[in-house]
């Protein structure tokens, strides 16, 4: 069995997958490949370093390889993690660096956080200028080398946007495609709240990628919701946040489940209305001091942070291949934990596949009538049985209430549609009429400002030759 992991220079989130895969000992007796995949490759050097000695202090009988061609990667692969985040790059900085200015724009011409801040849509970086183009060519190319190389292998699509790239998949390719998110964690993070053994919980989520919905939450055989409104009255008024993730039980999330009656989950909250996002202050109400992730403080934190982690990967590498004796799991144990899973599903997804153990995962794929009131071909996120003989959708009960569907999904499945359009006709007007509908626009002369400047921008070259703009 082969598993290519694409983007696989991020290292920490490839570093995961691999040591899910080598304390899997259904996987790891089967002796896999795991091919890292990325062009950078100095990152994905270091991802090869780390993983071989990781896999090696693990007693894992796994085969590293890597490589920088795409169709090298995915030849004969059965699986294939998407991971890419594909921001346009430049000699002189990084993606989150070219999301940042794309941002400073959007704001300078009246748009907060950016012209990406849309109702249903407001998690930072999981769109990029409304289409995704970048990401969404990325994974295109993907699927076209293994209609190719791998046609029947499975493209585990883990980088954002989930939903519009599995979508866009499904629609112009053969190869099967699932989409992956952990935003479902957000379940135990209730039942630990309100005191709740999550094993003796029986819970059900629904919607879509980053909009999903507490349908089912019984405990001992009751509904538990009264549990959580009793919390609401007695702990909701003292609540604080710990960090600027810490939103599960916030007065966004209280307040949208007293509207739409159902507990949004995980990122949901965060694709909320404007309501909870016209500036830091209102953020600040309704998610807690930190005001969430998605802001103009905590965000180029993250980026910050994230760009110290990766620096410090490649010098751990740099330490491992010159030094023999070195003991990762000893030395890094929060990098490369013994014991611990990471909590993702790509490996308990490919262990239901492969083997006779059945797992319960929350993935991403057609409705197919399973969630009612939503077409048969939207991708949608919801819980399954991934077995050998396939992939078994649960009923989802009980349904999701209207109000659900037609304020919250409908829209959001708006969004996912008129990205799509843009990405698949290459029509500047598409993103023109998705900013004057935007509450935000004061003028259609507004509008235009705001896109002459962002296609504008040095490093949206390719962009502006696929939306036909000329640079002025």
């Amino acid at each position: 069995m082969k598993l290519s992991i694409i983007g696989a220079g991020s290292v920490r989130y490839a570093l995961k997958l691999i040591g899910d895969l080598a304390k899997t000992p259904e996987l790891a007796s089967k002796k896999p490949e795991i091919c890292l995949m990325d062009i950078n490759e100095a990152r994905l050097e270091a991802a090869f370093v780390l993983a071989r000695r990781y896999c090696d202090e693990l007693d894992a009988p796994i085969t590293i390889t890597r490589t920088l061609s795409l169709e090298e990667a995915v030849e004969g692969a059965s699986y294939v993690i998407n991971t890419v985040l594909a921001y346009p790059t430049t000699k002189e900085h990084d993606g989150f660096t070219s999301w940042e200015k794309l941002v400073a724009v959007g704001e300078k011409h009246g748009y907060y956080r950016g012209v990406d801040a849309q109702e249903f849509n407001m998690v930072s970086t999981y769109t990029y200028a409304l289409c995704s183009y970048y990401d969404l060519k990325v994974a295109l190319s993907v699927a076209r080398a293994m209609e190719q190389k791998s046609p029947r292998g499975v493209i585990l699509q883990t980088g954002n946007p989930v939903f519009e790239i599995t979508q866009l998949l499904r629609r112009s390719s053969p190869v099967e495609t699932i989409g992956f998110c952990h935003g479902h964690g957000g379940v135990q993070e209730v039942c630990r709240a309100l005191g709740l053994p999550f094993e003796e919980v029986d819970w059900q989520v629904a919607g879509v990628n980053h909009g999903i919905w507490l349908n089912r939450f019984m405990y001992q055989g009751k509904n538990a919701y009264p549990l959580l409104d009793r919390w609401i009255q007695e702990k909701l008024p003292s609540w604080r946040s710990t960090g600027p993730w810490d939103i599960q039980m916030s007065p966004a999330v209280m307040d949208m489940y007293q509207f739409y009656g159902l507990l949004p989950i995980g990122d949901t909250c965060r694709n909320g209305s404007w309501k909870y996002n016209y500036n830091l202050k209102t953020k600040k109400k309704w998610f807690g001091s930190f005001g969430s992730i998605d802001n103009e403080i905590e965000r180029p934190k993250l980026h910050r942070g994230l760009r110290a982690a990766k620096e410090r990967l490649l010098r751990i590498a740099q330490e491992v291949r010159s030094d023999s004796s070195i003991r990762v799991t000893e030395r890094w144990p929060d990098i490369f934990p013994r014991e611990a899973l990471s909590g993702e599903q790509q490996i308990l997804f490919i262990l239901g596949r492969e083997t006779e153990k059945a797992q319960r995962l929350v993935l991403n794929l057609p409705n197919e009538g399973t969630i009612q009131g939503i077409p048969d071909d939207v991708v949608v996120e919801i819980p399954v049985m991934v077995e050998r003989s396939g992939i078994h959708r649960e009923p989802i009960e009980p349904a999701l209430p209207r109000r659900i569907i037609t304020m919250y999904l409908m829209p959001r499945i708006l969004r996912m549609e008129w990205a799509l359009e843009a990405f698949t006709t290459g029509d500047r007007r598409v993103l023109e009429e998705i900013l004057i509908r935007d509450p935000r626009t004061r003028s259609y002369e507004q509008v235009q400002k705001v896109w002459d400047a962002i296609f504008a921008l040095p490093f949206h070259e390719e962009l502006r030759q696929h939306f036909h703009v000329s640079k002025k």
